[in-house]
């Protein structure tokens, strides 16, 4: 009984910390964390067990090497500078929060919130740290707009390992 009533409980956590990578948020990780604590709790004689959790890890990890080097690679490309490579993490941050608070619609305001947020917040860190620099507006354009675009496939390509992991320990645990 307890195995199917953490089961569920598992299910539903790791649904909502696959829609957490939109907001920048470490979901991949927490999943991680939730399946540790669904092993401590309801044992490892059925469904998922060890191998399970070191495949979590290990997608937990490409997921954030993949964020990582599509959001600088693409940016670096373009001569970015590592100010506007932090800035443009920043604002990323704070804009996906941001727009997740001002878009009151639900679910679809939420998402969109979050990605135009990211998406805005990646462009205008990035401006803000070549202007800084003093760059030409022509090359602080181009900058701000490869971070935008790294930005955003960082984040979808870090949601689709959340998913394939909600994916991967749902089928081995039920």
């Amino acid at each position: 009984m307890i195995y199917w009533a953490a089961g569920t409980v598992l299910t539903i956590l790791n649904a909502i910390c696959v829609a957490a990578n939109l907001f920048l948020l470490p979901g991949n990780w927490i999943m991680v964390g939730t399946l540790s604590v669904f092993l401590l709790i309801a044992g490892t004689t059925t469904g998922p067990d060890a191998w399970t959790l070191i495949i979590v890890i290990a997608l937990a990890g490409l997921g954030e090497l993949i964020e990582f080097l599509t959001g600088s690679v693409v940016a670096a490309r373009q001569g970015a500078s590592r100010r506007a490579l932090l800035l443009s993490l920043i604002g990323s941050f704070v804009l996906s929060i941001a727009g997740t608070l001002l878009i009151t619609i639900p679910f679809v305001g939420t998402l969109v919130g979050a990605l135009s947020g990211a998406a805005v917040g990646a462009f205008a860190g990035a401006w803000i740290g070549e202007s800084w620099k003093g760059t030409s507006p022509e090359d602080r354009l181009a900058v701000s707009r490869a971070a935008m675009t790294g930005r955003v496939l960082g984040m979808f390509g870090k949601l689709a390992v959340g998913a394939a992991i909600f994916v991967f320990q749902l089928i081995s645990l039920w």
